[in-house]
């Protein structure tokens, strides 16, 4: 009997692991990449000597890594060498103190006690209770589909979303907690990665701090493109076709079923269809109108997570007083979240970060160099990121970290490349430009998100970071296989 074909959109993290468990359930397999190179956002470059990671800079919940792994059988350590960073990361405060966090919990205690009498204790709770929800959110609630309430009408469930702090919100939850400017931003910072404001977010969301605090920051020695290349492997050893330079121009359907995929070059039959690349693109440019799930009116109105703007640096010198991640939240945070979230514009004096991987990894830059990755996040779909912009931002960047570390940077450049809105609409087709998907606001949580299942097609399924459960690379795994378990369900294997 043949095998039922199956066609994957996109060849990012979700879009990987959706085709290799659909692959490992029986269906032939094929993945329809639009760039060069696989791996979406979390694709690589090399020049002058260095390598590039182009997105995902932060290895969190090693544990979701794990599981993926050994559901094919394999495990982390036969990819790649994983190191926990200690410490995690620093922090430059408003004050111009540079505070490393450490990895130790003990000495995490010692640290919020230092800022805050009893702050040690508290954090003890806090996080016990972010434990809680690491441990149902993770292992239960982000492998439903979200296609009715009534998967989460199980007793356990049930007593857990009571428990949860659904209702509530991050800043409400740790100001109630924390009284020290500098121990709320520390707590509020994790929310960065969920595209919105902490008085905006679900309380639900401080498993990310124990995700953060507990399980730990890690990397992976060559960088964070060995992930991909590991989920390449895994697809490849399950049959999955990988096609690159295949971009999916339209798709044809009879009677509400998808018959074909097409690309620049050829058309691909199709029994199912799994969407991993950006949802609203797909939605609205690619299919026809009369198989859309959602209108045009539905998606403007939907809170996009930030876009950013990045540069990717080569400098002729060791840096020093750099950790491998630092935070730079030594401008007002509150202005720089005003012009992300509340009236969109270029910022006047943006927060912003710098990762250093040849820190803890020489191989991604030359002997006697440094390879240095800048981030700012901004609003999604900004106008005007012209290379005036650009150069104006990065000058201000480096202005700061010379002054903050007491040496000169910026005449030590030899290679640089700028990133940005622009780009991510180019390479990804990225709705309003944005960088990491769709905002983890209260009024798009679990249901309430784009469905993972097309509301026209029978056999189109979506999976990335504007489905549940949303933006990340961890969520993004997640996503690819929750969707492939759907099709199946219902298609069969």
């Amino acid at each position: 009997m043949a095998k039922k074909k199956a066609i994957v959109i996109g060849s990012g993290v979700a879009g990987l692991s959706a085709a290799s468990y659909l692959a490992k359930g029986g269906y032939e397999v094929t993945i329809l990449e639009k760039n060069s190179q696989a791996g979406g956002r979390a694709r690589q470059f090399k020049e002058a000597g260095f390598t590039f990671d182009m997105g995902p800079s932060w290895y969190w919940m090693p544990d979701v890594f794990e599981k993926y792994y050994q559901d094919f059988g394999r495990s982390t350590s036969e990819f790649y060498d994983l190191i926990r960073l200690n410490p995690s990361y620093r922090i430059v405060s408003k004050t111009g103190e540079a505070v490393d966090i450490p990895a130790n919990m003990g000495e995490l205690e010692e640290l919020f006690e230092k800022f805050e009498v009893g702050a040690a204790l508290k954090l003890r709770k806090f996080l016990k209770e972010a434990e809680y929800k690491y441990e149902v959110g993770i292992n239960d609630l982000v492998y439903k589909p979200s296609l009715s309430l009534l998967e989460f009408a199980d007793i356990r469930l049930l007593k857990g979303l009571l428990k949860m702090d659904v209702l509530s919100n991050m800043r409400k939850h740790i100001h109630s907690l924390f009284k020290h400017p500098f121990l709320q931003e520390l707590l509020e910072f994790p929310v960065l990665f969920l595209g919105a404001l902490p008085q905006n977010t679900p309380a639900l969301y401080s498993l990310m701090n124990y995700a953060d605090m507990k399980l730990g920051t890690w990397y992976p020695q060559g960088g964070m493109f060995k992930v991909i290349e590991a989920f390449l492997e895994i697809a490849e050893q399950q049959g999955v076709k990988v096609l690159l330079n295949q971009e999916v121009l339209s798709i044809e359907s009879s009677n509400g079923i998808i018959t074909k995929v097409n690309t620049q070059t050829q058309s691909y039959e199709a029994d199912v269809v799994v969407g991993a690349a950006d949802y609203q693109h797909l939605d609205q440019t690619v299919l026809k109108p009369a198989d859309r799930s959602y209108s045009a009116n539905y998606w403007n109105s939907r809170k996009m997570a930030p876009s950013c703007i990045l540069f990717y640096v080569g400098l002729s010198k060791k840096l020093n007083g750099f950790l491998h991640h630092t935070l730079f939240f030594d401008t007002d945070f509150s202005q720089h979240s005003k012009e992300i979230y509340t009236t969109p514009m270029w910022p006047s004096n943006p927060l912003f970060y710098t990762s250093v991987p040849s820190i803890t990894d020489p191989s991604v830059a030359p002997e006697g160099c440094e390879n240095l990755f800048l981030l700012i996040p901004i609003a999604p779909g900004l106008e005007g990121d012209t290379d005036a912009i650009k150069d104006h931002y990065f000058s201000m960047m480096m202005r700061r970290m010379e002054a903050q570390f007491g040496e000169e940077i910026e005449s030590h450049v030899i290679y640089k490349r700028a990133y940005s809105v622009t780009d991510f609409k180019n390479d990804y087709h990225a709705f309003k430009g944005n960088a990491y998907g769709l905002a983890n606001t209260l009024d798009q949580t679990s249901i309430l998100k784009p469905s993972l299942k097309s509301k026209k097609l029978k056999n189109l399924f979506y999976a990335g970071q504007l489905t549940v459960p949303g933006p990340g690379v961890p969520p993004s795994i997640i996503s690819g296989k929750v969707a492939a378990t759907q099709i199946m369900k219902e298609l069969g294997n």
